[in-house]
């Protein structure tokens, strides 16, 4: 098979009960793509074919409508002919079910990274109207070392939509008491998911050890599960309390937003890496969300932030740009305060969602630094290659520009004061 439509097909990537999955390229957009090809036999069966149709049309809807660094895009979908299939962003990486395995855990730490994007992610999700109804290990697509990919929504529960959901879909083992009784379903109910997912990750093995379905759906009715720790002794009291919370039976008990299950899972990071070099991404995303820089950059375009940059951690002292020489990154301040110095005179000194350096980035005389930036304390600062930004999103660019609109208003308004402050002392001494 050369082709399936439009896409040039490359190589069979994956195959399972109704479909197979290929590595394909789209030529129209010069990318590469993931096509799920249906089985017609599953599509045809008189049992199941019309649930099964509906959950494909159910994904297949969301095509643009979630774009999300941590969702996997639907690029296009085509479900009325005699070839049934689905274009959807290709990633490399398996899913989070090996690490759902005893010898396979990953740390802590990592965990909670990818408990938080998750958590991100499902939020931007709720707010678009969707409600997942699948979360699980094996539905979470692991890039890297801790970036993830939420993949699956054909189970969705999609609000202000006219037609028939399809009831009864999810794994009994990850869903939720109400999901189970059929209940009216929110947001908590994938929050309940998610914490089954941790409690997963953290031990490797499910809060709920069952022979079959029935004993299964009884237990999450009606039995409290160990607690994580039971299973895994340097696992810190913390951990035990954020799964606890999140898959409460009863929804009051429950985490109320995701805003809160993001937190406390943040504030374990926070918590645990004070002495540690690297920076999570946890970190980066809520120290841009506090900078004033970013104060009109929107979730999705935070993410995109994070990954357009580079991070640096620098000692009191160091020089973080040179007068003279060349360069045309500009650096935006996380964390410290640093000294402008020319000719060893200190001009300025900028504290956190200051940005500079961004001087070359505009001019048109060449890229050569007119200062030196000096760590007047220990600092992180944020680099961002104007090329890499370049390539970002029409609004990520759009935001970029009004913020160093806005720091030139600030940096004008400055100067007028002090030339008028410079004039007033002027004419007092005549």
């Amino acid at each position: 098979m050369d082709s399936i439509g439009k896409y040039q097909i490359v190589k069979e990537i994956g195959r399972g009960a109704t479909s197979t999955v290929y590595l394909a390229r789209d030529p129209f957009n010069e990318q590469q793509v993931a096509l799920k090809l249906f089985d017609p036999n599953v599509l045809k069966n008189r049992e199941s074919g019309k649930a099964f149709r509906k959950l494909l049309q159910t994904e297949a809807s969301l095509a643009g409508k979630l774009s999300h660094p941590h969702i996997v895009k639907v690029f296009d979908a085509v479900l009325d002919a005699d070839e049934n299939y689905m274009v959807m962003e290709y990633i490399e990486g398996d899913t989070l079910e090996q690490h759902g395995e005893v010898e396979q855990l990953l740390s802590l730490n990592r965990i909670a990274e990818i408990g938080y994007k998750c958590c991100k992610a499902l939020e931007y999700a709720q707010h678009q109207g969707v409600i997942h109804r699948d979360i699980k290990p094996a539905n979470i697509l692991l890039c890297g070392e801790s970036d993830i990919k939420i993949s699956d929504f054909g189970a969705a529960l999609l609000e202000n939509q006219q037609a028939t959901q399809v009831t009864g879909v999810g794994s009994p083992a990850y869903m939720s008491p109400e999901q189970i009784e059929d209940g009216t379903l929110s947001h908590q109910t994938d929050i309940y998911s998610l914490g089954v997912t941790l409690y997963r990750l953290l031990t490797g093995r499910q809060p709920f050890e069952a022979a079959n379905n029935y004993s299964m759906i009884y237990q999450v009715l009606n039995v409290e599960p160990p607690l994580p720790s039971t299973f895994r002794t340097d696992l810190p009291p913390v951990f035990d309390s954020i799964v606890q919370r999140a898959m409460r039976k009863d929804i009051a008990l429950r985490y109320q937003t995701w805003e809160e299950f993001a937190s406390d899972l943040s504030t374990f990071l926070n918590d645990s890496t004070q002495q540690e070099e690297e920076i999570f991404d946890t970190k980066k995303f809520n120290t841009v969300r506090a900078l004033a820089f970013f104060q009109d950059f929107n979730d999705v375009e935070l993410w995109e932030v994070l990954r357009i940059s580079e991070w640096h951690r620098i000692n009191a002292d160091e020089s973080i740009i040179d007068e003279g020489e060349e360069g045309f990154s500009f650096f935006i301040l996380a964390q410290g305060s640093v000294r402008i110095v020319k000719q060893g005179r200190t001009l300025d000194v900028l504290h956190p969602g200051s940005c500079f350096g961004e001087m070359t980035h505009h001019s048109e005389h060449g890229t050569r630094r007119s200062t030196d930036v000096i760590a007047k304390t220990e600092v992180i600062v944020i680099e961002i290659d104007p090329t890499v930004l370049a390539l970002s999103s029409s609004n990520c660019r759009l935001h970029f520009s009004e913020a160093f609109i806005r720091i030139l208003v600030k940096r004008l308004s400055a100067s007028n004061t002090r030339v008028v402050r410079l004039l007033s002392d002027d004419g007092a001494d005549e």
